[in-house]
């Protein structure tokens, strides 16, 4: 009988097939610090794979490199939080003192994910504040760098999805499946009931999700916890994967057992290494206590765990990208349908949440939809965590009652530094329009930012003070979508670089004239409809809402985002777009 043909995967039949290439790739960069031809050669040479393949891999991904490094390397930020910080003067301070060392290389990268200790650096991959780089210089060039700890999250007790008290016995809910005291049914029913939606930007039902995944036919399966978090501004999973490890891989755990996935992967960002390390060392205290392995605990089940680190590239935050990442391919996103609760990694049904929704689930299921429901304000439910980064006094990562205001977020991050006004917001992260400060009354949830004219999004509030050139901020963000677009798609890869040009050469002679204006909002409105992703269809949202407070209007966006399979609703309100 011939195998039910899957339509939409035309275009993935001529790729290579696996093991994917990625992780040998990276091992060879992590031993030698980069990529010498001769060892790309001998790799293809060992698992037969043609060298242009291996070089169409290594040119996509900006972690790889293929000529030697100085033995230091300073990776520098200059996206929104760290622009707004002065990175500007203050990286170039740094790049001139640094100039004519032959020790050290000097460079510009996209978004660390360390906007609370902006301008942030990577001293060989050390993730440090600006102020400490000479310091951290000094030791890489010793050869006593070592190992970068986790941030503090600076609390005394657990964060409120914790069910788990100090010194308790963790994985508590996952025991109780294993064991038959509750149902794969009531997990999801759980999980269903109590509202739960993706929390990587898309906010997809979680409940409906793992379903679509469960009722696929029984086989192979595959369940990834996404901690790609790459957008400016947002690093809130990074300080739940460093808190919370037990509770990212609990909620992975569960997914696996009530879809019937036996593998499940972390796919983390190569710039959170001191956070990888925290995982790792929870795998395997769990997998010696037995949670992971064949037949765990007596059940029958395999469970079995595994990290994979990105390449790099914030595209891969994108799950379809995500997905031909981990195959061994550039990470450029499909086209969809299918689906990958239907048709994901390696073609198997996939289920796929992000950090903060999978750390959710162990506390919905012990304590009951009804009481993550309660622990909203008004009409949301559960709680949310934000990372709050800008013109703060504490920037920093706070859980709040989702639904809480804007503004009592902000109170809650100590106000606006040195008591400056605060003249815009962008309350999710890089990918949301901008609101003003009559707006700082509306409750942070997805909804309610989407009726406002923005967006809940990746969960990450930029503050913005007074005297900030808004237009500026707005093409920051731009030239950050505009450097970290995957090029597959001609609106998303000319139109970005369009309009930055056009932008930066408008700045520079005092502001956008009509004509300019006009041109803007019709490149936001091609790629908006054209592009595949939501990358290219959210990169000019920002500059255009800046565009529309100038104006008085409002411009709403609603997109496919990271963890989202199914939405795509895209709406405009303000006549133009």
């Amino acid at each position: 009988m011939t195998a039910a043909k899957v339509p939409g995967v035309e275009a993935r039949a001529g790729k290579f097939p696996g093991p994917s290439l990625i992780p040998e790739l990276n091992a060879i960069q992590a031993r030698l610090g980069w990529l010498p031809r001769e060892e790309l050669v001998a790799l293809g040479r060992e698992l037969r794979r043609p060298l242009y393949e291996i070089e169409g891999i290594v040119s996509f991904y900006p972690h790889f490199r293929t000529d030697p490094p100085a033995k230091v390397a300073v990776h520098a930020c200059h996206d929104l939080t760290c622009w707004l910080a002065g990175a500007d003067e203050k990286l170039a301070e740094v790049a001139a003192r640094l100039d004519g060392d032959a020790d050290v290389e000097f460079t510009e990268v996209s978004c660390l994910g360390r906007c609370d200790i902006a301008p942030a650096v990577a001293v060989n991959e050390h993730p440090a504040a600006l102020e400490d780089t000479a310091v951290l210089v000094a030791a890489a060039r010793a050869d006593d760098l070592g190992h970068a700890a986790p941030t503090p999250s600076g609390r005394a007790e657990p964060w409120p999805n914790d069910p788990y008290v100090p010194g308790e016995e963790r994985y508590r809910v996952l025991r109780s499946v294993l064991a038959g005291e509750r149902t794969t049914k009531d997990v999801i029913a759980a999980v269903t009931d109590s509202g739960l939606r993706g929390m990587g930007g898309a906010g997809f039902p979680t409940g409906r999700k793992w379903q679509l995944v469960a009722d696929q036919p029984a086989g192979l399966k595959y369940a990834i916890c996404n901690a790609d978090e790459s957008e400016p501004g947002t690093f809130k999973d990074r300080q739940i994967l460093a808190d919370e490890p037990h509770l990212v891989l609990e909620g992975l755990l569960l997914g696996m057992v009530c879809t019937g996935a036996e593998q499940g992967y972390v796919f983390i960002r190569h710039e959170y290494g001191p956070e990888e390390h925290v995982l790792r060392a929870e795998i395997e205290a769990i997998r010696a206590a037995g949670l992971i392995g064949t037949d765990v605990l007596g059940s029958g089940r395999t469970l079995q765990l595994d990290i994979f680190t990105s390449p790099g590239g914030y595209i891969l935050g994108e799950e379809s990208a995500l997905i031909e990442a981990m195959e061994g391919h550039r990470g450029e996103p499909r086209n969809k349908p299918p689906f990958p609760g239907i048709f994901g990694l390696w073609g198997r049904p996939t289920l796929m949440n992000s950090v903060e929704t999978f750390a959710d689930v162990p506390v919905i299921v012990e304590q009951g939809a009804q009481w993550w429901r309660d622990q909203g304000v008004g009409d949301s439910v559960g709680w949310k965590f934000f990372a709050v980064s800008g013109h703060v006094e504490r920037p920093g990562v706070y859980c709040v009652p989702m639904g809480t205001t804007a503004r009592a977020l902000l109170e809650e991050a100590g106000g606006m530094a040195g008591g400056a006004a605060l003249q815009a917001i962008q309350p999710g992260g890089a990918s949301s329009n901008f609101l003003g400060p009559d707006q700082l009354d509306v409750p942070l949830d997805f909804g309610t930012l989407a009726d406002a004219g923005s967006m809940l999004g990746s969960g990450a509030l930029v503050a913005i003070a007074e005297g900030t050139d808004l237009l500026a901020a707005a093409t920051n963000v731009l030239r950050f979508f505009r450097n970290e677009s995957c090029g597959k798609c001609v609106p998303c890869r000319v139109g970005s670089t369009k309009a930055h040009t056009l932008l930066t050469e408008a700045i520079g002679v005092g502001g956008l004239d009509d004509a300019g204006r006009e041109r803007i909002l019709e490149l936001e409105l091609v790629m908006r409809k054209t592009s595949i992703c939501g990358l290219g269809q959210v990169a000019l949202g920002p500059v255009v809402s800046v565009l529309g407070m100038q104006q008085g209007a409002t411009t709403v966006r609603r997109h496919p985002k990271n963890d989202d399979p199914e939405v795509d609703d895209k709406v405009s309100r303000n006549g133009k777009a």
